[in-house]
C-alpha cells in the first residue's frame, strides 16, 4: 500500500443502489462507512468551495477532473464554517499542496474534519454511469467490502425526494454585517445554506446585511426595514422548505426579492409553481445559460438537483433563462411585483464571473422601489 501524509491507504468499496461497484483507496479518515446521494461535479478546480458548500450537505461528491488537490486548501476559500459533503471521491488526490496560499493538503483538510476521502476510483466510469442512469444513492466503506451489504446500506439511505436538510445548515441566530464602504442598501439575507460569497458580493454593492435563519417569519424580516431580500442557496428537496415558501409569498410585493438556486426554487413555489428532481442535476462551472430576451449566453456555476417546472408557473411569472444543454429553467421573474431569481450561482466561488451583473440588477431594483 502507498501512503499519503504518513498514513497507510486501505481498500475502499463504493456500491450504488443499482448494484454497480467501484473500488479505490482511502486517503483520509479511516475507518468509515457512509451512505448518501452520489453526484458528480465537472469543475477542474474549486474543490474547497465544493467541499464547504452547504448545498452539498449529505452528498457523496465525485470530482470528474482526474487530479484534485494540487493547490491545497486555505481558510479564505471556504464557503461555510465546515466541510459539508459526506465524502469526496476522486481519481487521484495530489500528495502535495503547491501554492503560496495553501495551509493544508486536501488529505489533511478532510482528515481534520473526519470526512472520508477516496481516490483510485475510475471516476470516468462512475461519472458516465451517473450521467446515463441518473444520480442515485450509494454506500462507501473502508470496513465493509461486501457488495451486497453496501447495496443494502445504499438502498436504506434517505431518498433525495422529500429530504429536508435546510435546518441542518441554516444559522440559529441573526447576524448583522456592515457594508464594504459607504452604506447604500439594507438587505435581509435568508440563510437556507448561504455560501459566504453571496454576503461578500452584497456587501461589495454597499449593502448592510441582516443574515437570518431559514425559519424567520416575513414580518420579522420586514421589521428591519430592508430595501431588499435575498433568498440563498441550500440543500435538499425544495418542496420540504415550507417556511421559506410562506415567507417568500408574504414578502412578494412588499420588498424587492432576488433568489439564488434554492431561493429560485422557493420563489417559483411561492408564485404557485412546482419543482421537480432532475435525472442527474447540474454541478460544475461550465454550464451555458441563455437569456431568452437577448439570446446572450453566459457560462455559469451550478449546483442543483431540482428545478422549477416551467409549465407550472402562473401568468404573473415568466421564464427568463434556460440551460442551453437541456432547456431546464434557469431564471424567472415576476411581472406584477419586483422579484426575480436564477437557478445558477452569480456569486460563483468557484466559477466564472459572467453573472456578476445580476447583483447590479438587484441593486437597480431596490433603487427603483425606493423612489416609489
Amino acid at each position: 500500500m502507498s501512503a499519503i501524509n504518513g498514513a497507510k491507504r486501505v481498500p475502499v468499496l463504493l456500491t450504488l443502489e443499482d448494484g454497480s461497484s467501484f473500488r479505490g483507496e482511502a486517503f483520509a479518515s479511516q475507518p468509515f462507512t457512509v451512505a448518501g446521494e452520489v453526484v458528480f461535479n465537472t469543475a477542474m478546480s474549486g474543490y474547497q468551495e465544493v467541499l464547504t458548500d452547504p448545498s452539498y450537505r449529505r452528498q457523496i461528491v465525485c470530482m470528474a477532473s482526474p487530479e484534485i488537490g494540487n493547490y491545497g486548501t486555505n481558510p479564505d476559500d471556504a464557503e461555510s464554517d465546515r466541510i459539508q459533503v459526506t465524502a469526496l471521491v476522486v481519481r487521484q488526490a495530489s500528495r502535495r499542496a503547491s501554492n503560496w496560499r495553501a495551509t493544508r493538503t486536501i488529505a489533511a483538510e478532510l482528515e481534520q474534519a473526519g470526512v472520508p476521502g477516496v481516490d483510485g476510483i475510475d471516476t470516468r466510469r462512475l461519472v458516465r454511469h451517473l450521467r446515463t442512469a441518473g444520480a442515485m444513492r450509494g454506500a462507501l466503506s473502508s470496513e465493509a467490502l461486501d457488495e451486497r451489504e453496501l447495496r443494502r446500506l445504499a438502498e436504506e439511505a434517505p431518498d433525495p425526494n422529500g429530504l429536508a436538510l435546510v435546518d441542518e445548515v441554516s444559522r440559529d441566530q441573526p447576524v448583522e454585517l456592515e457594508s464594504d464602504g459607504p452604506e447604500r442598501y439594507r438587505v435581509v439575507l435568508y440563510d437556507f445554506g448561504a455560501k459566504a460569497n453571496i454576503s461578500r458580493r452584497l456587501r461589495a454593492l454597499g449593502a448592510r446585511l441582516l443574515i437570518v435563519p431559514a425559519g424567520t417569519p416575513a414580518e420579522r424580516a420586514l421589521d428591519w426595514r430592508p430595501d431588499g431580500v435575498m433568498l440563498s442557496n441550500g440543500p435538499g428537496d425544495p418542496a420540504t422548505v415550507g417556511h421559506g415558501v410562506r415567507a417568500t409569498a408574504e414578502l412578494l410585493g412588499r420588498v424587492p426579492i432576488f433568489g439564488i438556486c434554492l431561493g429560485h426554487q422557493l420563489l417559483g413555489q411561492a408564485v404557485g409553481g412546482r419543482t421537480v428532481r432532475l435525472p442527474f442535476g447540474h454541478r460544475g462551472v461550465n454550464q451555458p445559460v441563455v437569456e431568452l430576451d437577448t439570446g446572450r449566453v453566459s457560462v455559469t456555476s451550478h449546483n442543483h438537483g431540482f428545478a422549477v417546472e416551467a409549465g407550472s408557473l402562473p401568468a404573473t411569472a415568466r421564464v427568463t433563462h434556460r440551460n442551453a444543454n437541456d432547456g431546464v429553467v434557469e431564471g424567472l421573474e415576476c411581472l406584477d411585483v419586483p422579484a426575480f431569481s436564477v437557478q445558477y450561482h452569480p456569486e460563483a466561488a468557484p466559477g466564472p464571473h459572467d453573472a456578476y451583473p445580476l447583483f447590479q440588477r438587484f441593486a437597480a431594483l431596490m433603487e427603483s422601489a425606493s423612489r416609489r
